[in-house]
């Protein structure tokens, strides 16, 4: 196959919002949903929600039924221990090569799996809620270096990320991935370090403009001494001879805070609980659309059952630039494609077009996470798709290519957009994908880089 010689015409950013309508079918309805709440619908998936209706489907989505059978058959990895606990100070060169070199795989291993596992599990919106919170409270295991301290990351924003905020700012504070991420280590009565403490108020909690001040960064760097990461066991702990155990005074209130207390007096805030309500709505609803008022219920369920059933979000619709990990794990569903059984070799080239697409799990560029919307849209981008669209289009299911196939030719490209769960091509896009018809596995490459598909 030539993907390069696949010509689809590019969507220009500045029309995205037109392709919006709030005129929608049951079946619309639910995609949209669907789109959404899942990393990508299947036709099959929106068979049933059709039949449950929206409510029946949302209801669903947010209290699944029964155990998750494709989660199950995706366990975490057994990493083993981490390369760099074992190395002390006299580690010689080849020792030291020798730990990255099992770092590098170890982070290769949770990548690998943590695709798979978005791929495989049918509680989809749990999977990308999680998504959702790595990319909130971005880290890096480029500079955490180690794969055990993120995967223990990942259990934890798995196990708070549908409840309340303040048990999971608690849980973040002395998460030991995040101290390394934003030097926490390095934060000690003697020399605060002002890192965690400021991110914590700026991105994770209150948002810019969120009624704090220099001062309450500092006082709150205060609370935060003291804590020291063991690799060697995966965890954080305070060493009280490096925490400041005296009074601060933070946002008001002068107490001993230490990072518990500080933890839930930022968590407890009304405008931390609005500031995370509209992070959702920009990752779930996008930004063509004010967030509603009101919009922060008592835990992330509750907003984002609001979120979904505000009138506003069906205005949304065909607004929200995906991001490329939703781009080739919903293609991956739709197709029936599963990383895990793949040749490492195509394993590795769907791992380098997310890597060309710049946006790779575990490794979000800075601590304010990844870009959104038309930044996804460029020149290198589309080429980037067409090569991994390839991968997938090469790998696609037998049932899936047969039920593609069943449809005559000219049938085809509804039979595709159907199977990509797309509302409807444009004519632009029909005329491009018509002349295709007869060479099944070019025409779902042509689908995939395709503006409708690019957006949900």
């Amino acid at each position: 196959m030539e993907p390069d010689a696949i010509h689809i015409p590019p969507l220009p950013s500045s029309n995205i919002a037109a392709l919006a309508s709030v005129h929608m079918t049951e079946r619309e309805a639910v995609a949209h949903l669907l789109r959404r709440a899942t990393f990508g619908p299947t036709a099959e998936e929106v068979d049933r929600a059709q039949r449950d209706g929206v409510a029946g489907t949302l209801d669903r989505l947010l209290d699944p039924d029964g155990p998750d059978r494709g989660a199950a058959a995706t366990p975490i990895p057994d990493l083993g221990p981490d390369p760099a606990a074992r190395l002390g100070r006299g580690a010689g060169r080849e020792q030291r090569q020798q730990a990255n070199k099992e770092r590098r795989e170890q982070v290769s291993t949770l990548t690998g799996w943590w695709l798979s596992r978005m791929v495989a599990a049918e509680h989809q919106l749990d999977e990308k809620l999680l998504f959702f919170w790595h990319g909130h409270w971005a880290t890096s295991v480029q500079k955490v270096r180690s794969a055990p301290l993120m995967a223990r990351q990942l259990q934890t924003l798995r196990r708070h990320g549908r409840g309340p905020l303040p048990p999971l700012v608690d849980a973040m504070v002395r998460d030991p991935a995040l101290i390394l991420w934003l030097d926490g280590q390095k934060n000690t009565r003697a020399a605060p370090n002002e890192n965690l403490a400021r991110e914590l108020m700026e991105l994770f909690t209150l948002g810019v403009g969120g009624g704090y001040s220099e001062a309450d960064v500092k006082e709150g760097a205060r609370a935060l001494t003291g804590w020291v990461v063991d690799r060697r066991t995966g965890t954080a702990r305070v060493q009280p001879g490096r925490h400041d155990p005296g009074p601060k005074t933070i946002l008001g209130r002068r107490a001993a805070f230490d990072a518990g207390s500080y933890a839930r007096l930022l968590a407890e805030r009304p405008e931390a609980a609005r500031f995370v309500a509209g992070r959702l709505w920009f990752r779930f609803a996008g930004t063509h659309l004010p967030a509603p008022e009101d919009l922060a219920g008592p835990d992330t369920t509750a907003t984002l059952r609001r979120i979904f059933t505000a009138p506003a979000f069906a205005q949304t619709r065909d607004t929200l630039v995906k991001q490329p990990v939703e781009w080739l794990v919903g293609a991956a569903r739709q197709l029936g494609v599963r990383p895990a059984a793949l040749p490492d070799k195509d394993r590795r080239r769907l791992l380098a077009g997310l890597n060309a697409l710049d946006q790779v799990p575990l490794r979000p560029p800075s601590v304010g996470g990844w870009p959104a919307g038309t930044a996804w849209l460029t020149t290198s981008s589309l080429q980037a798709r067409l090569r991994t669209a390839d991968v997938l289009a090469a790998a696609t299911a037998p049932t899936v290519l047969a039920r593609l196939t069943a449809a005559p030719p000219a049938g085809r490209p509804d039979a595709l957009a159907r199977l990509l769960v797309v509302d409807r091509w444009s004519e632009r896009t029909r005329a491009a994908l018509t002349p295709l018809a007869r060479e099944p596995r070019r025409l779902i490459v042509a689908g995939l880089v395709s503006p409708e598909y690019a957006v949900s």
